[in-house]
This record gives C-alpha cells, structure tokens and sequence, in this order.
C-alpha cells in the first residue's frame, strides 16, 4: 500500500544512525575528488556521515594518488586499492559494502555529485517510518550547459510510503542504485550484493534483488543525487556508450536476471511491471538511435530484440504505452530491419507517427505488407496522446520563414478540427522561453504519399533569441515546439519534424546584430532545433574552427 505523507521535520540524529557512503573510481582522476568531497560534505552538523570509503578499481591514471593525498587531510575517508581491474562497477561496491561500519549505506559513482543534505534528508526518512530502504529525486545533468532532466519524476513528486514494493510495482521503473538509503542489515539478512566482474547495467539487478526481498520502502521529492551526463566526453559512461551492439545484448541479459528474480520471488507483479519498463523506456531509447547505427549493427541489434521479445507475454505488451507496443510489433512481425525512419520517430519523445496510413479490415495498421501490427489504441487515445506529425521545414533567408504541414491521423485529427498552431523555442539548457509565433491553419488535400492535413507559414524573429549584451560566441540550441489549437477545443502539444532541404548553418543579417549565425538541424530523434549565435565574433569563431579541421 502506498500512503501519501506531509514532510515533517526530521528527528534528532543518534549515533546509532550512521551513514557509510561508497565511492568507486577507476581512471577518474579529473572527477573523484569532487565526487568525493560531496560526500564528505554531508557530515555537516546533524549530518553524520561516519565514513566516505572510496574504492579505486586499480587506475593506472593518478585516480589512487590523488584520493590518497586527499585521506591524509579527511579523517574520515579510506582508500580501498584493489591490484586488478574488476571491468565491471559490481565488484568495488561489493568491496566498499564488505568494508561499511555504518548502520546504513549508500554508493556513489566517480563523476557525479551528492546535492547538500541528500543525507539528512534520506536518513530522516529511514528514522521517521522504519524503512530500510529509502529512495530519493535524482536528476541528469547536462554538461556542459548544466540542464537538469528529472529522472523518473513521476515517482518523487511527494513523499510517501510503500509497505510493499509489490502493492507499487512503478518502483521498478527506477533501476538505479545511487539515489537510494539502504540499511546494511536488511542487505545482510537477504544476502544482497551486486553481480561480480563484467557485469553491465549491475544496479539493475541490484535494484531487482532489494525490491524482490519486499522492503518497506520510504520515497522523498528531495533532490538526493546529481548524475553528471557528459556527451562529450573522450570516454562514454555505460549508460552513454551504446554503439556497440554488445551494450544493447548486456542489457537485455541484465533485464532478463531482474525479470528471473522477481519471478523467483513469486513477485509477479514486479515481473510484469520489469516487462513493461523494458519495452516503454529501454526498447524506446535505443530504437531512436537504430537509423545511426550501422548495418551489421542494424541485423544483430534486430535479431537478439526479435529473440528476447518473443518471451514475452501478450500481458506484458498490452501493458506498454502505443508507441512502445507497437514498435515490439513491427519487431516481432518482421524477420530483418525495416521502417527505420518510421520507427525513429514513433520511438521519440513525443512520439510521432509518420505517414502512410494503411487499414486493413477497418483496422488501422502499420503498413499495407505488415496488416498484422494493429495500431490498436488510434481510435481510442485523446487527441493530446496521438502520436501526430508535424512537418517543418525552415527556410531561412530574408524572412526566416519555417513551413509548416499538419497529417491527420486516420481522421482523428478532422474531427477535431486544427485551426490554429503556436510555435515555442526554448532553450536547452536553461529553458528559457523564447518568443511564441502564432499562425492559422489552412485545410490541404492529400498528396502523393501524404494524407490530407493542414499548412501554415510562421516567420521566426531569430533576433529575439539572443540576449541583450550577451558574449557568447557559441551557438546555442533551441528546441522548437507546436501547439495546436482545435474548434472543439480539444488542443495537442507535438514536436517538429525536421524536414527539406534547409538544414544546414546560414549566415543572416540582423537588424540588432549585424550578423547571426543560424543552423537548424534534426536531433536524433528526427525534431527541428536550432542553433543560433550573434556577430562577427560568432562567424569568425567557427570559420577558424573549420581552417583548423
């Protein structure tokens, strides 16, 4: 059962309730150090993070020197040095689990950071509702432009308690082992310890094998953990570096362990929601990226999907949000890769369903050849729900026009009757909101490939996106949104999708900056953003960059 709670100031600290925080680390020498004063700063007054343990997983990079040098001013930091690599993030946890004095324990990875008073706040919760396990807001910071994305929102957005995580199965949903309070006791009575050596995506079983042992569970809104995602990066996180098929196998194998313990457990409910995750939030993802990826990748990725999915049950995808069922679908339906624009854009977020419309037997279908995948919720969704495609497509020049066509969906859309769309930039990593452009909709009849639907013109103000006295010479992303307004009121909110031949850099005049630099451009799940810089500095920059190259 789960029961909604008011926050309540939290109880005096004991010294029986102690915190052990475990820092693993391997060839992190620009990151560990900050990771690891995040932790030692918890132990603030009424705080009492007794010890920060940090496991070097045999760096060869100064990771060890360095978390040394640190210990000999932290009294309360020790190194742990292991003489071989592990290859995996198991088998350190494990060694920094073995080696917590604390009454509870929590981990922490090398690159990212714990917030002020992630502790106090999970600890206060453990204390206040006799919890062993405690979970908290995390969020995914972008870097280097520091946007945070919440991650699982829906699951923190007020504290609660959950006597068991099978009365509340969504907890699955959240695979992650690094924002959560556990008390060693409970992990010891139930022998729960992380996969050993080369295990990939191990908090996954991790996270399975604590929820399977049916811990009363305390979740809080407060912000307990920062996971540093860093694109850019010479070296990729596991959870980043997918472009070889062998990450998408381990995670299908990690998956497939998680699903094995809850039925172990005789935690059905948990199964079956572990299920559902899979093909709403892991299939979703990596689908987007297929048509990057490339034909040796395309075959093996499609083979071992067709093979996993074909476990599942008809519970389990009927469960899964449209977009994601469908695309298990097509997957089953069909022996190689296909549909790789459709399934990209069906796999976004928003998801967008590209034409062409097939039926077959009243029904609406995937595609004339593949009658067999119904698209089996088109009739029934909200019009806010329905996967709809917007075509844009920008032609930048003396009026910075973008154009604009509206596909109706099986007629959903014409009884709704679209009459006007709102188009919104914001900027990626602070989310600032940028000018909304507003125009009507004209009714246009299908054409060659493409069904009947709606067009419009928006002329964008691109001076309106740079901030007064601003320095930067950088471009900086905007993502473009639509809005639809409809005769019955029932509106839709819909990415764009990047269309024609104008995606590509364009120098522009500017009557309030002499010059911008302009790039539209498809994300990889195929939407319109832009990038947009002011001045000569900004020509110039790139220029020098591209004599470089």
């Amino acid at each position: 059962m789960k029961e909604a709670l008011d926050p309540l100031p939290g109880p005096t600290i004991t010294p029986s309730a102690q915190v052990s925080i475990v820092v693993i680390a391997f060839n992190d020498v620009g990151h560990v150090c900050d990771a690891v004063r995040s932790a030692l700063a918890q132990g603030t007054p009424g705080e009492p993070v007794t010890e920060v343990i940090a496991v070097n997983d045999a760096s060869t990079d100064g990771t060890g020197a360095a978390l040394d040098a640190l210990a000999r001013t932290e009294p309360r930091l020790r190194v742990i040095h292991r003489s071989e690599n592990s290859g995996g993030c198991g088998t350190p946890r494990n060694d920094g689990l073995r080696a917590a004095t604390g009454r509870f324990v929590m981990f922490l990875d090398s690159d990212d950071v714990l917030p002020p008073g992630a502790v106090r706040a999970l600890l206060a919760a453990a204390l206040r509702h006799d919890a062993p396990v405690v979970a908290g807001a995390c969020v995914r910071r972008e870097l280097p432009a520091h946007r945070d994305v919440p991650w699982q929102p829906g699951l923190y957005r007020e504290p609660a308690v959950h006597d068991s995580p099978e009365s509340s199965p969504q907890l699955v949903r959240d695979t992650l082992c690094v924002n959560k309070l556990y008390e060693r006791a409970f992990l010891d009575k139930h022998t729960i310890t992380f996969p050993e050596g080369r295990f990939t995506y191990e908090d996954f079983v991790f996270t399975a094998r604590v929820l399977a042992a049916a811990p009363r569970l305390a979740t809080i809104p407060d912000s307990v953990y920062v996971w540093h995602v860093r694109r850019s990066a010479a070296k990729q996180s596991i959870s980043l570096d997918r472009k070889d098929v062998a990450n998408w196998k381990a995670r299908i194998e990690a998956h497939r362990t998680s699903v094995r313990i809850f039925q172990d457990a005789g935690q059905k409910a948990l199964a079956h929601a572990a299920a559902t995750k899979f093909l709403d939030h892991d299939l979703r993802m990596y689908v987007r990226e297929l048509h990057t990826r490339g034909a040796d990748y395309r075959a093996e990725w499609w083979r071992l999907t067709r093979d996993y999915l074909a476990g599942f049950d008809e519970a389990d995808l009927r469960a899964a949000r449209a977009p994601a069922r469908w695309l298990a679908r097509v997957v089953l339906a069909s022996p190689a890769p296909r549909d790789l624009e459709r399934l990209t854009q069906l796999a976004a977020r928003p998801g967008r369903l590209l034409p062409p419309y097939a039926e077959a037997d009243g029904r609406a279908v995937w595609s004339a050849d593949l009658p067999g995948v119904e698209l089996d919720a088109i009739g029934t969704k909200p019009t806010h729900r329905l996967p709809v495609t917007i075509d844009a497509e920008p032609a930048l020049g003396n009026r910075n026009v973008l154009r604009l066509r509206i596909h109706d969906l099986y007629g959903r859309l014409a009884a709704a009757e679209p009459e006007s769309i709102d188009i919104e930039l914001r900027r990626r990593r602070d989310d600032r909101r940028g000018p909304v452009h507003t125009a009507a909709l004209t009714a246009a009849p299908a054409g060659p490939g493409s069904p009947a639907g709606w067009t419009a013109e928006v002329v964008l103000d691109l001076d309106a996106l740079i901030e007064r006295g601003s320095s930067s010479a950088d471009p900086e992303p905007w993502d473009l949104m639509a809005q639809v307004g409809c005769a019955d009121g029932a509106g839709f909110r819909a990415a764009l999708r990047a269309t024609g031949p104008g995606l590509r850099r364009r120098v522009l005049p500017s009557r309030r900056h002499l010059l911008l630099l302009v790039q539209p451009y498809a994300t990889h799940g195929g939407a319109l953003s832009l990038r947009v810089a002011s001045g000569l500095r900004s020509v110039w920059r790139i220029a020098a960059r591209r004599l470089r190259r």
